[in-house]
This record gives C-alpha cells, sequence and structure tokens, in this order.
C-alpha cells in the first residue's frame, strides 16, 4: 500500500474519533454545570450515556471506512458533525446559565426575542444546511423551529432557508454532474431514487417534495441530474416548500401528540400519505405523460 494511501486512511479515521470526541467533550463540560435538577440528579447516567453513544457512533463509522461503505462513512461523519454543533449550543447554554431560566417553550421564546435577529439568522442557515449538508429531516428542523419561535415565524424561517438550499443543491446537480452528486448523498442512494423517477421525474419529485416522508435533501440533487427544467424547479420547490413548511408547522402547533386524538390523527394523515403516494404511482405515466404534453417540458430550458 502506497504511503498516500496510509496517510489518508489515517486522517479519515482520525476525523471521525475527534468530530465524535468534540461532541463528547462539549456535552461533559456542559453537564459538569448542574443547571438543572435534572442533570444534577442524573448525572453520572448522563455523562457515561453520552460516552456510549459518542463512541457507539465512532466505532461504527470507522467500521463503515473499514469495510468500504462510504456513503455510510460520509453519512456518520455528517451525523457527527451536527452533533458537535448541537453540543457546542448545548455548553454554551450551560456555561451562560440560560439553560437553568428555560424551564418552558414560554421561557425559550422569551429567551430567543432578547436575541433579536441573530437567533433567525442562526435558524435559517440551519435550515439551508440542512438541505445541503445535513442528514436531518425537515420535519425535525421545523419542530424545534415550533419551539423556539412559534408556528408563524418558524414557517418563514424554515421555507427561506430550505428554498435557498434547495436551489443550490438542484445547481450541484445541473451544473456539477453526477460525481459531484454521488459524493455528497452517496453513490447507493443517488442510483436509487434516479432509477425511480426515470421517465417520470416531474411528476413523481413533484409529489415526493410535497409529502413528509421522502428525503428532500437527496431529492434536490436528484432533480438536478433529471430532466426537470430550472423554470418548473424553481416554482415547484416554492409551491411544495411553502405547503410543507406551513402545514408541517401548524399541525405540530395544532395536533398534539400528547393525546390520544393527536395520535389518532396522525396516524391517519400518515395513511392518507401512503394512499395518495400509492395512488399517483399506480396512474404516474398518464400524469406525467400530461404534464410534459402539456407544458412541452425539456431539459435546460
Amino acid at each position: 500500500m502506497k504511503r498516500i494511501d496510509v496517510l489518508k486512511h489515517c486522517i479519515n479515521i482520525l476525523a471521525v474519533v475527534l468530530f465524535g470526541a468534540v461532541a463528547f467533550l462539549f456535552i461533559a463540560y456542559g453537564l459538569n454545570y448542574k443547571n438543572t435538577d435534572f442533570i444534577s440528579e442524573y448525572f453520572r447516567i448522563l455523562l457515561w450515556s453520552s460516552f456510549a453513544v459518542c463512541s457507539a457512533v465512532i466505532f461504527v463509522g470507522i467500521l463503515f471506512y473499514l469495510f468500504n461503505k462510504r456513503s455510510l462513512f460520509r453519512l456518520t461523519v455528517f451525523i457527527l458533525i451536527f452533533a458537535d454543533i448541537f453540543a457546542g449550543i448545548f455548553y454554551a447554554l450551560c456555561a451562560s446559565g440560560l439553560l437553568g431560566t428555560i424551564n418552558s417553550v414560554e421561557a425559550l421564546r422569551e429567551v430567543i426575542g432578547k436575541t433579536g435577529s441573530m437567533a433567525a439568522i442562526i435558524f435559517i442557515i440551519f435550515c439551508f444546511l440542512q438541505v445541503v449538508l445535513l442528514p436531518v429531516p425537515g420535519s425535525v428542523a421545523i419542530g424545534v423551529g415550533v419551539a423556539m419561535f412559534g408556528p408563524l415565524k418558524c414557517a418563514i424561517f424554515s421555507f427561506i432557508g430550505i428554498v435557498l438550499g434547495s436551489f443550490l443543491a438542484f445547481g450541484i446537480g445541473r451544473w456539477v454532474g453526477y460525481k459531484a452528486v454521488c459524493w455528497i448523498v452517496g453513490k447507493d442512494s443517488l442510483d436509487k431514487w434516479l432509477e425511480k423517477i426515470k421517465g417520470k421525474d416531474y411528476l413523481i419529485l413533484s409529489i415526493m417534495f410535497l409529502l413528509p416522508m421522502f428525503p428532500d435533501d437527496i431529492l434536490c440533487f436528484v432533480a438536478g441530474l433529471s430532466s426537470m427544467t430550472w423554470g418548473y424547479f424553481l416554482v415547484m420547490i416554492t409551491l411544495t416548500r411553502a405547503i410543507a413548511a406551513f402545514s408541517t408547522a401548524y399541525s405540530f402547533e395544532l395536533i398534539p401528540f400528547t393525546t390520544w386524538w393527536g395520535l389518532l390523527t396522525w396516524g391517519a394523515l400518515a395513511a392518507l400519505v401512503i394512499v395518495a403516494f400509492w395512488l399517483v404511482l399506480k396512474y404516474s405515466d398518464r400524469i406525467d405523460g400530461f404534464i410534459k404534453s402539456k407544458f412541452k417540458l425539456q431539459k435546460g430550458d
């Protein structure tokens, strides 16, 4: 094995260990402040649990690399980077003493309100990165945003960040090409989704962006590699992201997970989404052909 290859392998493995160690250290130092009664009471359990989780992710990441599972290895690295960001935020909250004052959603929103526009900018950047880089479902980001800003502001901020990220992801797929998207999302995932939408990209991608169960970040890159035009993508992504952002934000506020009727409602909505997508798949050739013939859509328009 060449010396340069050995060095490359060592750097990749060291990066996983370093990212995991940074996440644990941020959490450990944050827990050490013991800002809340819960942390004080369960300090040792929380500390060792954090150590176990970080160690497990590091171990799994190294295994993925050694067994040449490159897409899973990259996903592990992204997860660890994401963990570093949130662990750093957790440490900052503990060190500043803010964590001890945030004992309700109202208190959280009051603290965020005092930061001015900075919290909104950070959240928009996070939503942007969630599409382009971070392996975080959009619904999770919106759920956090609702707790931070309330449904209306969360919907607006997440819409801005997600749409900007979607434009960039589509542009990477269109301008840079297949190899670049492979590196970002993984060859296996990319090939799988390209096969799913083959010949039906306009319809299938539009429906997938609208429904909450699909990986929107990957689909934006896939759309850039498809026959979809820039004009159609801009209109489609703006409409679908707006509908998804506002409906998701207000659904978190209006349909609680803590009641029987809330759980029943979520179950019914999930069933409707599955049925709707099944019907679309069944008649996809006919519908997609109608859309293309109606608007005379060609790649590169």
